[in-house]
């Protein structure tokens, strides 16, 4: 009996060492999605703000995650943000400072780093620089700014294509089918879906033209902004009034400027008209037209009789009505992605980011475009979900940048990050995890001067509170703006006693945050010199040749 004992306890042992229970499985990585519009202002999305315009299903990402509040940008113009969101670096680090000087191609980017590790990558729309983007195992792109109608695209498998219909649109198309006929199911994915909208010179799908060229939206509140104490945005060319063209931007006719006299601007003398023209066919450009015949024969009625504040209001209402036209769009076609997503059961281990390359002024200070360290350009709207690991519905006001995507994506991926990327992962934001976060300032630095809008280099630090400003190359001064108390951002409070603390508080973080990103004043000169030499044999777009000369012959004396 002792000896059937032994056996039995034996053999029992033996079956445990063969039979081990099962090891949990590991983790799936996440999938990635990365949606980005063009100028896309967070004040025309419905979860920051209701009063411009209705976005239902951008709104369904936020009501999924996380709104962000305080996300902003490390230098607010296209292809330099392109270039920090692909490397995880600053601007002046990348080498894309703006949108004259090319991307350095020996930058490591992340979606090499992801299709490293295993990923399968792809890219749809618009890249805005290369033609041939490294670690996509996918692409199709617009060349350079590409066109909202039968736009061509570059392809990393059919050459140079051309397609017929509202870039919107095919831009999504692209991307449904890139999951219904390409996708492997066996990897985890991380695809770019990228719009060309809404960027200038807003030119909306065929179906949203008799709403929105009948709609009237409410006027900010700086519309008419003096710019006292302000001398950069005094000298800005980026006024509705002054420096829209009227063809593209505010699609008058031609035939009605020569009939009322007025003068060309801008690309008004390339004669341009819809800034889409030569890319509709005969019954597209025959829709455009029947919509916008109304509104030209109205200003032509009105105009001899119109102020200048008249003539403001009339523009502010076109630039809205063409702008958010465009955003209808991208809002539907968000949609259609979320919608396959859920049906295919894509969403529950899959990150979905919405955001923009930067912000926009849609009227606030009577502007229109981006480039200033003020709130409306430095500020993009940020929205990101993950089932099961961002709380639903949920918000953040900390300071985060463009600069920390490249990172948070390689984070949730669990692939290394290389020491030199300059940005923090968001996933301790992303998961109650605030002890892990300690950034209370970010940095921004803009170079297009001069160039078109004329807009000054500047430098800054920003934080809730504050943010402290220097102006430099024709212009060298400083402002100090209160963030709490003035939310419009009128006043320069940089002289005044009462903030004599604060400002030598933050010119002492300014000098440590510029040391830490490897920021500095000979580098800064150094790509000025080069951008100099560039302008004075090649000229610049966006500004006459007469112009640079006397900037220029300014700059020497």
């Amino acid at each position: 009996m002792r000896n059937y004992s032994i056996l039995f306890v034996s053999l029992a042992l033996s079956l445990l060492y063969h039979c081990k229970l099962p090891e949990k499985e590991a983790p799936k990585r996440p999938n990635i999605i990365f949606i980005m519009s063009d100028d896309h202002a967070y004040q025309a999305i419905s979860a920051y703000d209701t009063s411009l315009i209705k976005t239902p299903n951008i709104d369904r990402i936020a009501k999924m995650g996380m709104l962000f509040t305080n996300a902003t940008v490390t230098n607010s113009i296209c292809a330099p943000s392109r270039a920090t969101i692909l490397t995880g670096k600053h601007s002046h680090i990348n080498g894309k400072i703006d949108n004259h000087f090319p991307f350095d191609t020996t930058n490591v980017t992340f979606p090499q780093l992801l299709q490293q590790s295993g990923y399968e990558t792809a890219m749809f729309g618009k890249l805005h620089f290369g033609n041939n983007p490294k670690g996509f195992d996918q692409f199709k792109i617009l060349p350079g700014q590409g066109a909202y109608y039968n736009p061509d695209f570059i392809t990393k498998n059919e050459g140079n294509i051309n397609v017929k219909g509202y870039v919107t649109d095919i831009i999504t198309d692209m991307t449904l089918d890139w999951f219904e006929k390409e996708r492997n199911p066996e990897k985890p994915f991380m695809l770019m879906y990228l719009h060309k909208a809404p960027h200038r010179s807003w030119v909306m799908a065929e179906r949203h033209l008799a709403e929105f060229t009948q709609r009237t939206f409410p006027e900010p509140e700086t519309l008419f902004d003096d710019y006292e104490g302000r001398p950069a945005a005094e000298a800005a060319e980026m006024s509705i009034l002054r420096h829209m063209s009227w063809i593209s931007d505010s699609k008058i006719f031609p035939e009605v400027m020569e009939e009322i006299g007025l003068p060309p601007f801008g690309t008004d003398k390339l004669g341009n008209q819809f800034g889409a023209q030569n890319r509709m066919d005969s019954t597209q450009l025959t829709n455009f037209k029947n919509a916008y015949q109304k509104i030209n024969d109205g200003f032509k009625a009105a105009y001899s009789t119109m102020t200048e504040e008249e003539k403001m209001k009339w523009r502010y209402q076109r630039y809205m009505q063409d702008y958010l036209g465009t955003i209808k769009a991208v809002d539907e076609n968000v949609g259609r992605l979320l919608d396959y997503l859920e049906t295919k059961d894509l969403l529950e281990n899959t990150i979905i980011v919405y955001t923009s390359d930067q912000g926009f002024y849609l009227g606030e200070h009577g502007w229109f475009d981006k480039r200033f360290v003020y709130d409306e350009s430095l500020k993009t709207p940020l929205l990101i979900t993950w089932p099961g690991k961002v709380e639903a519905g949920s918000k953040s006001d900390e300071m985060v940048q463009n600069l920390d995507f490249a990172q948070t994506f390689l984070d949730a991926a669990g692939v290394d990050q290389p020491a030199d990327m300059q940005g923090e992962s968001l996933l301790p934001i992303l998961t109650g995890r605030m002890e892990d976060w300690h950034r209370e300032a970010v940095y921004y630095h803009y170079y297009e001067y001069p160039a078109e809008h004329m807009v000054n280099r500047h430098y800054a630090i920003i934080t809730k509170e504050y943010k402290l400003i220097h102006y430099y190359f024709d212009l060298d001064y400083w402002e100090l703006i209160d963030r709490k108390k003035d939310p419009k951002e009128l006043h320069n409070v940089y002289n005044d006693p009462a903030y004599a603390e604060i400002k030598a508080r933050l010119h002492t973080e300014l000098v440590e945050i510029r040391r830490r990103y490897g920021d500095s004043e000979a580098l800064s000169q150094q790509y000025l010199d080069v951008f100099l030499n560039d302008v004075k044999e090649k000229g610049i777009f966006g500004i006459e040749q007469e112009k640079l000369d006397k900037i220029l012959e300014k700059r020497n004396e």
